[in-house]
């Protein structure tokens, strides 16, 4: 379902009170199964928003957040060798890894806004979303995989694929 087709659904109102019930700590609910898809339709709207810029945009330009620089170091320094082309889903969920991350990710809770929300994480970076190539992570997750991917080349093939696709599209009108 179109996430435009369920938000135009809820009427202003419904709308209104969704986005103020997503702005709500989550200690504040239970399992609620409407937020929650709620919560996924924001994360697959994000994730929508970043491939459509990093399909248009030159990675390499991208600046994602006024912290950049001190999240790109500071990533690289906690995880040098982190395989950023693929992602192994073990090395961001399991319990030693999320040991691992815990400390990183806090570093960045008063200088990234919404730092640990949820949020949507490809694994295979020249592959599209999709349930297999999807995973689930925090925000400052997010954005230190992919500022160190615009950084280091590897959505290229992204931008370099949406480029041309889009002289193809030209060239066929």
């Amino acid at each position: 379902m179109d996430t435009g087709d369920v938000l135009a659904s809820l009427g202003v109102e419904g709308a209104a009170a969704a986005a103020h019930a997503l702005s709500l700590p989550a200690e504040a609910y239970g399992n609620d199964a409407q937020l929650e898809v709620m919560w996924a339709m924001k994360a697959y709207n994000h994730a929508e928003v970043y491939f459509n810029l990093i399909s248009s945009v030159d990675p390499k330009f991208l600046k994602l957040t006024k912290s950049d620089d001190m999240i790109y170091t500071k990533f690289r320094e906690d995880f040098a060798d982190l395989n950023i082309k693929v992602l192994d889903p073990e090395l961001l969920k399991s319990p030693e890894a999320k040991e691992k991350w815990r400390p990183f990710c806090n570093h960045f809770e008063h200088l990234v806004e919404d730092f640990n929300y949820g949020t949507l994480l490809r694994l295979d970076c020249e592959k599209d979303y999709t349930e297999e190539n999807t995973i689930f992570a925090t925000r400052i997750q997010f954005f230190a995989v992919e500022i160190a991917r615009n950084r280091e080349g590897y959505n290229s093939v992204v931008h370099s694929a949406g480029v041309k696709a889009k002289q193809q599209k030209k060239e066929r009108c």
